[in-house]
C-alpha cells in the first residue's frame, strides 16, 4: 500500500488478565481513525492446543482491521499449562473483556464474530456454540457479560475429538484422567443446534493433520440442525494453507464477503492481502 495510507493501530502484548501465574496478554489492531461502534471480531490462534501465540494472526488482524473491524487476537492457557477446559474458559474471558470494554475499544457490544485456525477454529466453534453456557464460562472476569457472537469463521477446525491423527495432542489436552463423554462433551459437532450462529468453515482437501471431512461433518450437523452454514473445500491443500501467499488474499477475501453478509462494517476502506 502507499506510505500515507491509512494504518491499523497495533497495540501488541497487551496484558489483560493473569490466571493461576499465567498472563495472558492479547493483540489488538484498531481501525484508521477512530472508530465508533465497529464490529468486532475475536480471532483464536491455533498450535494443537499446545503452543503458538496472538501473533499467528497478525495478518488477518491488519487486514480486516483495514476493513473497519476491530479485532482482538486473544492468548490462552496451552495444555501443557492447564487441561482442558481451560482453554474455552479463557476464551470466554477474552469475549468477555471485549464485550465489557466495547466502549474504549469502539466495538459495537452486539456485532461480535469469532475467527479460529486448527485449535483456534475448535475453540471458536466451541466459543459459538455454548454461549453463556456454565459449565463453559469459567471464573475468570466480566462474569455475566454475554458470550454470544454474531457470526463464526473456522479454518479447518477439529469438531470430533476422538479422532486419531491429533490424539497426542487431544490426549494432552484432555489429560489421563479424562472419559469418553468428556471427550464428546469438548467437540464442537456435539452442540449443532437451530440458534447456532451463521458459520463458514473452511479446509484443504490435502490436510492430514485435521482431515478435511471433519468440516463436512460439522457443515452436515449445522445443516441438520437448521443453522445457517457454508463450507469452502480447497481441492489438494494441506493444512495451514491460508499461511502461503498464493492462498492468502483468496482466503482473505471470502472471510470478508462472509463478514459484510453477516455483519457488515459500514464504509470500508480496501485492504491489502495478508
Amino acid at each position: 500500500m502507499p506510505s500515507d495510507s491509512p494504518r491499523v493501530a497495533i497495540q501488541e502484548d497487551a496484558l489483560i488478565d493473569t490466571v493461576d501465574g499465567r498472563e495472558l496478554r492479547y493483540d489488538i489492531f484498531t481501525p484508521p481513525g477512530a472508530p465508533r461502534n465497529a464490529p468486532g471480531v475475536l480471532l483464536v490462534h491455533g498450535g494443537g492446543w499446545s503452543q503458538g501465540e496472538p501473533a499467528q494472526l497478525r495478518g488477518y488482524g491488519i487486514f480486516l482491521g483495514r476493513l473497519g473491524y476491530v479485532c482482538v487476537s486473544a492468548a490462552y492457557r496451552l495444555s501443557g499449562e492447564a487441561k482442558w477446559p481451560a482453554q474455552i474458559h479463557d476464551v470466554k474471558a477474552a469475549l468477555r473483556w471485549m464485550r465489557a470494554n466495547a466502549g474504549s475499544l469502539g466495538v459495537d457490544p452486539t456485532r461480535i464474530a469469532v475467527h479460529g485456525n486448527s485449535a483456534g477454529a475448535h475453540l471458536a466453534l466451541m466459543l459459538a456454540a455454548t454461549p453463556n453456557v456454565p459449565e463453559f464460562e469459567g471464573t475468570g472476569a466480566h462474569q455475566g457479560v454475554d458470550t454470544s457472537v454474531r457470526a463464526c469463521i473456522a479454518i479447518y477446525p477439529p469438531v470430533e475429538l476422538a479422532m486419531r491423527s491429533l490424539s497426542d495432542a487431544i490426549g494432552q489436552l484432555m489429560g489421563p484422567a479424562a472419559a469418553p463423554a468428556d471427550y464428546q462433551a469438548a467437540s464442537p459437532v456435539t452442540y449443532a443446534h437451530s440458534d447456532f450462529p451463521p458459520t463458514m468453515l473452511i479446509h484443504g482437501t490435502k490436510d492430514e493433520l485435521v482431515p478435511w471431512r471433519a468440516s463436512l461433518q460439522m457443515y452436515e450437523a449445522l445443516d441438520r440442525a437448521g443453522a445457517q452454514a457454508e463450507l469452502h473445500l480447497y481441492n489438494g491443500l494441506p493444512h495451514a494453507f491460508d499461511a502461503n501467499s498464493a492462498y492468502s488474499r483468496t482466503i482473505s477475501d471470502l472471510i470478508h464477503l462472509f463478514l459484510q453478509r453477516n455483519m457488515p462494517a459500514t464504509e470500508a476502506p480496501l485492504a491489502a492481502a495478508v
